[in-house]
């Protein structure tokens, strides 16, 4: 793993080893309360052995990135400008690869630009939160409340953690060290996500895209993601027997070789 800064921005990278990467890198945009790394777990290098310059960038506020005014004055628009900051530093336009909140990321960047091809992975759709809020309060609002907690900084149960993020079984301590890299978010950005800074599709440019839910995802239910995908003219995926965080799942493999067969049918 290469870790470097592009200004003042974390980024994580990983190139084939011994070989030339191909033409067009790939930019993963994490969600919220991560950051970068938790794509380096198993994406970066799994999509480097593939032959592909592997990119993740921490968003402002998240990582080791900037962080020099308070973490809730970070905005939706702020993420859209780290992302514009990185794909000019890259030796080429990216296919952009975004999870939950990092999928809106995608949706915002793309009023402005646009790129070889963009996958959304459990995104919130172009509707906003909204949606998946109210499914939450009704279904899962312990959920709700842990989560509300930690957007204030404050703490949160193991058992919320495993909820939000994994279906399948994860050791203690692997999911331990994810709760320790976990932060808060910024209230703004959520706001943003749910009523303020919403995507506008009609002002995209509109690459070739992926659409891909799960089957157990609690935060953006497979309903949010069909939603997306009809929005957009695409048809969605839900990959079985996984929750909201596929990168992180144990069959997180499954997630990496469905966007690798895309990938493959592009001249990426």
């Amino acid at each position: 793993m290469n870790r470097t800064r592009f200004g003042e921005l974390e980024v994580l990278a990983r190139t084939p080893p011994g070989t030339e990467p191909r033409a067009t890198p790939l930019l993963f945009i994490h969600g919220a309360y991560t950051g970068a790394w938790c794509w380096e777990e198993h994406f970066l290098p799994w999509f480097a052995r593939a032959g592909y310059a592997a990119y993740a960038v921490s968003l402002s506020g998240h990582g080791a990135s900037r962080s020099g005014r308070p973490l809730d004055e970070w905005c939706m628009d702020d993420y859209v400008a780290d992302v514009a900051e990185v794909v000019a530093a890259l030796p080429a336009p990216p296919v952009l690869i975004g999870h939950s909140m990092g999928g809106m990321v995608i949706q915002k960047y793309l009023e402005r630009a646009t790129v070889p091809g963009a996958v959304l992975l459990c995104s919130v759709p172009p509707q906003g939160l909204m949606g998946a809020a109210l499914g939450l309060m009704f279904n899962k609002p312990g959920l709700l409340a842990d989560l509300n907690s930690l957007l204030d900084g404050g703490p949160v149960s193991m058992g919320s953690l495993r909820e939000a993020l994994f279906h399948q079984p994860i050791a203690e301590a692997t999911l331990m060290r994810y709760y320790r890299m976990c932060q808060p978010e910024s209230r703004r950005a959520i706001w943003d996500m749910s009523f303020f800074n919403l995507p506008l599709p009609l002002a995209m440019h509109r690459p070739p895209m992926l659409v891909l839910g799960a089957e157990h995802d609690h935060l953006v239910p497979p309903a949010q993601v069909l939603m997306t995908a009809a929005t957009y003219g695409e048809r969605a995926e839900i990959i079985p027997g996984i929750g909201h965080g596929v990168m992180l799942e144990r069959d997180w493999e499954i997630v990496a070789e469905r966007i690798g067969l895309w990938l493959e049918s592009y001249p990426a």
